[in-house]
């Protein structure tokens, strides 16, 4: 006997005809639109299950162990207790952007008795529950610098990881994906099942396990970065300490990217919304009507602060916030700019805490002062973006002169995003009361985001002594076009930025948009389609595409990568600056072979125009030595498309 075709529930709870075909995107009997919510199923039962069931009269098994939610307005099912398998996602759940979270728990019907089933959102699957390329698929066509970017983030996680028996996570090709630049795990396995069906008999998983995968993939790896490669994978297989190999591959990485030129471009601006009598929230750089800020912070530094506390407290908590740190990051940077050696991240994360303290206890001191006490004591919220230009020098001796380290500093709720031309990515995670709850391992999700004080925070600046403040600080390398969108949660509250970015985002990163207007467009939705809160956005527009074809540029040692298309200088508009970190500087000789290529281009060009097919064919006669040459310069850009590049 066939199963019934699969339908989808609209979420409409007053929808008089809710049920409705697989495939169809908005309700037909109401005109709602209809969530796909594809989740990973984990456990030895899921596994059997094929293609095409249904399962626990909610799930359909669209393939092996990815399975669609038809019923995505109900609460998923969660038991009292659960397994150990579990613990390790909700302690993990600050790792958002490369780990699955737990969505809920499935029994097959007639199967009281059988092996647990849980069920993982945030998995590696694309709007249409497709799996992302698996690394190895992905990294033939990879350039060098996110080749070593994806080991990096591999190497950053092993040892969160390692401490919650996990690590073997990492050594299934399989089971590690990529989304762009971001690496993502589809599940996680325990270490003790890897190691239960191992020959040999070592105590742990270890850094030459690692290496092991590493090097199976060395064959595809960009030749600039083959042999550093090699040899750090040697040196992890000896057993040489993290800190040596976690300074050995940020080297390599920084100098790959250092290779490619970095232009920035940041706006600002806030807004006390249709609700509010003031506004509590504070930005840099504010740009709309107002003129270039001329602090030399632009546009390396952007910074959104939401205030609490009310009139006369919020508003001076966030002020008082944006003003102290521009101080503080303006003498950091000037720190590093006269340092004849590189910070690793983890000093430059260091200090950036360290002004985030210094802050705290600014606005600490003023409530103490005040005598202000449990809610009535002001603070804010804080997302700030650093850009840290530090120099490079490569194994050839040239020294560039920017890594393209963006450091991003969080406490509270206000959010940061990277949305490139086809992704969103959410890169903070809300320092609120569902976060913790979940960390605890007190409650899933799902089940957390429904109490009364879900949204509610745990800490936030200048609320309490620095003792008990805990920022989360990241560091991110540059590598693709994209922008960096910081913003309040007044803006981001009810998934506002998921369901509005790509229209924005892409104007802006294909020329069509000033980032002015597209400050002005999201405040605008904001105050339209939330409407209750103060509303501010700060954009970092980040341009890495190299302005000069490789053609006429001398060979790198390391990779570069290339856009699709360039800045249209037509659209910036006075509020906008723009800082450019260059490409090595070329030799006098090789500038004098630049330049003879770049005359005898532009000369084909000039015959092409005032010629036409007569010239060519002229040309073509009188110096058929030159006229081969330039068809020869021509055909790399053909290749380019099918390259990758």
């Amino acid at each position: 006997m066939s199963q019934p075709k699969p339908q989808i529930c609209c979420p409409n709870s007053n929808c008089p005809a809710p049920l409705n075909a697989l495939g169809t995107s908005t309700c037909e009997a109401c005109g709602t639109p209809l969530i796909y919510r594809y989740l990973w199923a984990v456990g030895k039962t899921a596994e059997k299950i094929p293609a095409s069931s249904q399962v626990g009269g909610r799930y359909y098994a669209t393939a092996r162990r990815i399975w669609l939610d038809t019923q995505p307005s109900l609460p998923p099912d969660v038991p009292t207790d659960w397994s150990d398998a579990v613990t390790p996602y909700l302690s993990l759940y600050p790792y958002q952007l490369h780990v699955p979270a737990v969505y809920g728990f499935c029994i097959p019907e007639g199967k009281a008795t059988a092996e647990e089933i849980f069920l993982l959102e945030n998995v590696p699957l694309d709007e249409a529950g497709l799996l992302y390329p698996a690394i190895a698929e992905a990294w033939p066509k990879a350039t060098a610098v996110r080749q070593v970017y994806w080991l990096w983030q591999m190497f950053e996680l092993w040892q969160p990881l390692s401490e919650l028996g996990v690590a073997a996570s990492l050594l299934s090709a399989d089971n590690i994906r990529v989304q762009d630049w971001r690496v993502r795990l589809c599940q996680l396995y325990q270490d003790t099942e890897v190691l239960a069906t191992s020959t040999v008999a070592e105590p742990a998983l270890n850094l030459a396990d690692l290496s092991n995968l590493w090097l199976s993939w060395i064959d595809g790896v960009k030749p600039e970065v083959a042999e550093p490669l090699r040899n750090i994978c040697r040196q992890m297989q000896a057993g040489e300490d993290w800190e040596a190999i976690a300074t050995q591959l940020n080297q390599l990485l920084l100098e790959q990217a250092s290779h490619l030129p970095l232009h920035l471009k940041a706006a600002g601006g806030t807004d006390t919304g249709p609700e509010k009598s003031h506004n509590e929230d504070a930005c840099y750089p504010i740009t709309l009507n107002q003129p270039v800020p001329t602090d030399g912070l632009m546009p390396q530094v952007a910074i959104v602060c939401d205030g609490i506390g009310g009139h006369e407290g919020g508003e001076v908590a966030s002020q008082l916030a944006v003003q102290s740190l521009k101080l503080q990051v303006q003498a950091l940077l000037t720190e590093i700019a006269g340092a004849e050696e590189p910070a690793t991240p983890d000093t430059i994360m260091q200090q950036l805490e360290a002004a985030v303290r210094v802050v705290n206890n600014l606005i600490a001191s003023q409530n103490d002062s005040q005598g202000r006490e449990d809610r009535r004591r002001m603070g804010t919220t804080l997302v700030m973006a650093v850009q840290v230009p530090q120099r490079v020098k490569t194994a050839s001796g040239i020294i560039n002169q920017n890594g393209h380290e963006l450091y991003l500093v969080h406490v509270g709720d206000s959010r940061a995003y990277w949305l490139s031309q086809r992704h969103c990515h959410l890169l903070t995670v809300d320092d609120n009361v569902t976060t913790r709850e979940v960390r605890m391992g007190r409650a899933l999700h799902r089940e957390a985001i429904h109490r009364p004080d879900a949204g509610a925070l745990i800490q936030a600046l200048g609320t309490r002594d620095a003792d008990f403040l805990q920022p989360t600080i990241q560091r991110f390398i540059l590598e693709e076009n994209g922008l960096l969108l910081l913003c309040s949660d007044g803006v981001s509250d009810n998934g506002l930025i998921e369901r509005t970015w790509a229209e924005p985002a892409r104007a802006v990163l294909t020329g069509g948009m000033s980032l002015d207007l597209a400050v002005r467009t999201w405040l605008d939705l904001a105050n339209q389609q939330n409407g209750y809160d103060n509303v501010t956005i700060a954009l970092l527009h980040c341009h890495v595409t190299s302005p000069v074809p490789d053609l006429l540029l001398p060979k790198m040692s390391g990779g570069r990568s290339w856009g699709s298309t360039p800045i249209d200088p037509r659209v910036q508009t006075t509020a906008e600056t723009e800082t450019e970190s260059p490409a090595p500087s070329p030799t006098p000789a090789t500038s004098r072979s630049i330049q003879r290529k770049g005359t005898l281009i532009l000369g084909a060009i000039l015959i092409l125009l005032l010629g036409g097919g007569i010239g060519m064919i002229a040309w073509s006669r009188l110096n058929p030595n030159g006229f081969q040459q330039f068809r020869e310069r021509i055909v790399p850009f053909k290749t380019f498309e099918n390259l990758g590049l």
